[in-house]
């Protein structure tokens, strides 16, 4: 047995059984990689996986055992190569940050810059993407860390702890008759026509659900994924925006005399978000990752982080709680 054996079953796995993309991957040949799974096969006296002709189809029931096995090998020797760099270099590194654009632009930029500040040795890597590829880039190690609102306690493999508690805004003209009005209501919006986010981002799913609990259909005649887009058509008149109170609470062209918009909250028609952050479940984390955790929330400590990640699966640490929700 050898690690590139399990590497290629590792990949093959991840790649739907398709060894073209795997060898892709591994910048391999696939026949290298058949001949190698064969072996490790011969040598465990099991069948990984089940094929037609030279085509994997499925796993084979000892074939998932063996594959979790695997895995806790390779995330250890993961682990092994990060606690070498960890004592090769107490303060230097890249610290890989997966995220969705609303983190990216309005919440991170301070954190990074003090992290910068305390390590300036620590290059920072940004890898934007929808919550559910932020919480698949951490799982495949192209991340040291998550941060985004949705899905990402949804995965069991992922350590998640509560960051902070943010609320939605609706951000209009400030010519608008409903700035007049001082406490807004579904019903209200409904009659707008509305600018939000596409439904996989930043809280999109407890605006369709707070109408659909009030047996309302919003008018949303225009998606993105970034707030400024969302802004800059409601400056134009499209309609009324919904975003989240990062993307307005420090822009100066907002809500002062003579601004073209304006905002308020909506929290009480909405509810509550919570951003979560993430690491993966055993990962081994460098001194430089913990400390940005703690700049990102005060609520984080290196302790409670790291009984977290020792804690069974669904079992919190003390102090981890989610806010009620």
């Amino acid at each position: 047995m050898n690690l590139h054996q399990f590497r290629f079953v590792h990949e093959a796995a991840r790649r739907n059984l398709n060894l073209t993309e795997t060898a892709k991957a591994l910048h391999t040949s696939q026949p290298g990689i058949s001949k190698a799974i064969m072996e490790l096969e011969e040598e465990l006296g099991v069948d990984i996986f089940v094929r037609h002709g030279k085509r994997l189809k499925r796993i084979t029931e000892p074939g998932l055992e063996v594959l979790k096995s695997i895995d806790v090998i390779l995330r250890e020797l993961g682990n092994l190569k990060r606690i070498g760099d960890e004592y090769a270099m107490q303060d230097a590194g890249t610290l890989s940050i997966a995220t969705t654009h609303t983190q990216a632009r309005y919440v991170l930029p301070e954190p990074v810059a003090a992290l910068r500040k305390k390590y300036p040795k620590v290059a920072v890597s940004l890898h934007q993407g929808t919550p559910e590829q932020v919480a698949r880039m951490v799982l495949d190690e192209v991340a040291d860390i998550g941060l985004a609102t949705e899905s990402l306690s949804e995965f069991p493999e992922l350590v998640t702890l509560p960051c902070y508690e943010w609320q939605h805004v609706v951000v209009m003209p400030a010519s608008h008759p409903l700035v007049q009005v001082p406490r807004l209501t579904l019903e209200l919006l409904a009659a707008e026509p509305l600018i939000s986010y596409h439904p996989s981002f930043t809280g999109r799913k407890r605006i369709d659900q707070a109408f659909a609990q009030r047996g309302l259909t919003p008018n949303v005649v225009l998606e993105a994924i970034d707030a400024d887009v969302i802004k800059t058509y409601t400056r134009l008149g499209l309609g009324v925006g919904l975003v989240a109170e990062m993307a307005v609470k420090d822009d100066p062209t907002m809500g002062k005399p003579g601004s073209e918009l304006v905002w308020r909250p909506v929290g009480h028609l909405f509810g509550p978000n919570l951003a979560r952050l993430a690491f993966k479940r055993g990962a081994y984390l460098r001194q430089f990752v913990l400390a940005f955790a703690e700049l990102i929330s005060d609520r984080l400590t290196r302790q409670l982080i790291l009984q977290a990640m020792q804690a069974p699966p669904g079992q919190s640490a003390a102090g981890t709680g989610d806010y009620g929700l």
